[in-house]
């Protein structure tokens, strides 16, 4: 019999934090869930590559839109927005920024990797 169990965003396994953002953590089933909360004027380019020190995201992301907009632009220049009760799917190779005046929301999962430090080769 597989485990039952539960967790809460309001007592996350793991915060990271970053400048007008942050990424709330719960690891459970085998998953990780992220909650992101990403502040008016959060753009991934000078919010996370610093820390990630990749020229764009390299994670892929599946997500459900909670609040507020997103706009993502591929590598190769496509791009799309997000809004709320929007689910998305953005493959890695990517740069994304708040659209608007309010916070921008959603649940990730597999966040895993995200805003973790680079390791030096």
């Amino acid at each position: 019999m597989k485990d039952f169990e539960k967790k809460s965003f309001i007592s996350p396994d793991e915060t990271r934090t970053f400048p007008l953002g942050k990424v709330e953590l719960i690891k459970i089933g085998g998953l990780s869930f992220g909650k992101a909360r990403f502040e008016p004027g959060w753009r991934w380019s000078e919010s996370v590559k610093p820390i990630a020190k990749t020229d764009s995201c390299l994670v892929a992301h599946t997500q459900y839109v909670i609040s507020g907009r997103l706009g993502v632009r591929m590598d190769d220049g496509s791009e799309m927005e997000f809004g709320p009760g929007e689910v998305a799917n953005i493959p890695p190779g990517h740069d994304g920024w708040v659209v608007g005046d309010q916070p921008f929301e959603a649940i990730d999962i597999g966040l895993d990797s995200y805003a973790v430090q680079a390791k030096a080769a």
